[in-house]
């Protein structure tokens, strides 16, 4: 079955595991609006070791208010909104909860007279946080026990290691939606798994932690909400504002990429308080704009896997040095567009936990982001390997496609790098870059295996490399140089290297 040809069938399974969600939903209770919304008047202060901070943003995902000198506020609301919350600026630690999942809001839970009184207490961090770093899990989508095992005892290690090798520099975690696989009993086995991770981690709605029972988008985050809290927000981290949003859009049959008007207007209001030229990073779910569709020969995106109306985000984001951080297709991609710069991760599940790589032959694994002031630099962590595991080579002819060519998965290229091969040391030029299929990805998930997901299929990419070789070729060495300067190798026929190379 050729990868287009699956394609359907993969959507249409996932249709009709939204078309089954209801007997997975938990009752609505915090996400639910009341009946008829009364206003509500909340007055608070944010403060820091018993002094007030001025200029905090203070929102309740409709009006956003900053705080006096002497950190008081007061927000005009009502019992439609869920939370008041806070955008946690620079320089104090993200509020948590016991667990690790960052809890920088509260309930609107109004008194009789319709008031409410609300504060919020930070901790200043111990140093600076000009210099910090963040990791972002894409897909976890455990669904069973026996995925929860996967991940504490393969990615949550990693993600452990990475953290002691970023060193005394602040650092946080994002897990990019799909934090089940419509198993939000899980949701507290996740939470567990967090904790032992040692940093703060901030959350993203994903399709499959949605209420599929659902009868309006709003109603569709309820159990999310109860678990997590708002499904978007923001908060800075030295010179870098971040925000997280919620793209996934629920119209009572299917989900698709979209953010809808009231996010937008949020988002608006809340850019109005960053300067012009400052870094500013989305994270999201669901690709702004994802080229599956042109790797597979498509006249557009399914509304399943880019956001619908991607231009009005990318309007507002400008004016900024803007990234976007997302997943949802358990590929990896880097897509420039509009100014912005999209980085498309890998999925930490891999192929739904039947694999240690994704569709795309991209390893299980999670993005690794330092920034230095206004400098954001990244690079893809295979989780079970070292930090400098970024290719796997794959023998002459593994391809069917390129018969007499071998060739290399370069999962976290972009137009920056540059990929060149040698034989017995000697450089021959650079490698051809073309839109194909991992070989190993073909052999693992081509027809109807693995056995657990049959509609999964190997994926065209177009982070693979070919260069033409003899029968008799001698060494084989890919050497590839990230945009950072950092040079990456991996080698064929070389009994050192081959596991690296090859990733088994």
């Amino acid at each position: 079955m050729s990868a287009s040809a699956f394609r359907p069938s993969r959507r249409q399974f996932l249709r009709q595991m939204a078309g089954t969600g209801a007997a997975l939903s938990l009752p609505f209770t915090m996400g639910s609006a009341p009946s008829t919304a009364e206003s509500v008047r909340i007055e608070g202060r944010v403060q820091a070791q018993g002094e007030g901070l001025g200029g905090v943003p203070v929102t309740d995902g409709r009006r956003i208010v900053d705080t006096a000198a002497d950190g008081t506020f007061t927000l005009r609301s009502s019992t439609r909104q869920p939370f008041v919350y806070l955008s946690v600026p620079s320089g104090y630690r993200l509020p948590t909860s016991p667990t690790g999942t960052a809890r920088f809001y509260r309930p609107i839970a109004p008194s009789d007279d319709g008031t409410m009184e609300v504060r919020f207490d930070l901790a200043p961090l111990p140093q600076t946080d000009e210099q910090h770093a963040f990791v972002f899990l894409a897909d976890p989508q455990t669904q069973s026990e026996a995925d929860m095992e996967q991940f504490r005892s393969g990615v949550v290690p990693a993600v452990r290691d990475t953290v002691e090798a970023l060193g005394d520099q602040p650092v946080f975690g994002v897990t990019g939606g799909d934090i089940t696989f419509d198993s939000p009993e899980l949701y507290p086995q996740y939470e567990a798994a967090v904790q032992t991770m040692g940093v703060p981690f901030l959350q993203v709605l994903g399709n499959h932690d949605m209420d599929y029972g659902a009868p309006t988008d709003d109603r569709s985050a309820a159990t999310y909400r109860e678990q997590f809290g708002p499904t978007y927000y923001s908060f800075d981290r030295g010179a870098v504002h971040y925000v997280v949003l919620d793209d996934v859009f629920w119209n009572q049959d299917e989900y698709f990429g979209y953010v809808d008007d009231a996010q937008l207007a949020w988002l608006a209001a809340d850019l109005q308080r960053v300067e012009s030229g400052r870094p500013v990073v989305v994270f999201q779910h669901i690709p702004a704009y994802s080229t599956l569709s042109i790797r597979e020969g498509e006249a557009r995106p399914e509304l399943t896997e880019s956001v619908t109306n991607r231009s009005a985000l990318y309007e507002l984001l400008s004016d900024y040095d803007a990234h976007i951080l997302s997943g949802h297709t358990h590929e990896h991609e880097h897509v420039l567009r509009a100014g912005v710069h999209e980085h498309i991760h890998g999925a930490a599940c891999g192929a739904w936990w039947t694999a240690d790589i994704c569709m795309d032959g991209t390893p299980r694994g999670f993005g690794v982001y330092e920034v230095d002031g206004t400098d954001l630099r990244w690079r893809y962590q295979a989780a079970g390997h070292d930090a400098d595991h970024q290719i796997r080579v794959f023998e002459r002819g593994a391809d069917e496609t390129a018969p007499d060519e071998f060739g290399a998965n370069v999962w976290d290229w972009d137009p920056e790098w540059t990929v060149t091969w040698f034989e017995d040391g000697v450089r021959r030029g650079p490698m051809a870059r073309r839109v194909g299929r991992d070989p190993r990805t073909v052999e693992l998930f081509e027809g109807d295996q693995p056995d657990r997901f049959s509609w999964i299929e190997p994926a065209r990419t177009g982070h693979l490399f070919y260069a033409p070789v003899a029968s008799d070729h001698g060494r084989l060495r890919v050497e590839a140089t990230d945009r950072f300067g950092r040079t990456y190798t991996a080698a064929l026929n070389d009994p050192d290297a081959r596991n690296e190379a090859t990733g088994n």
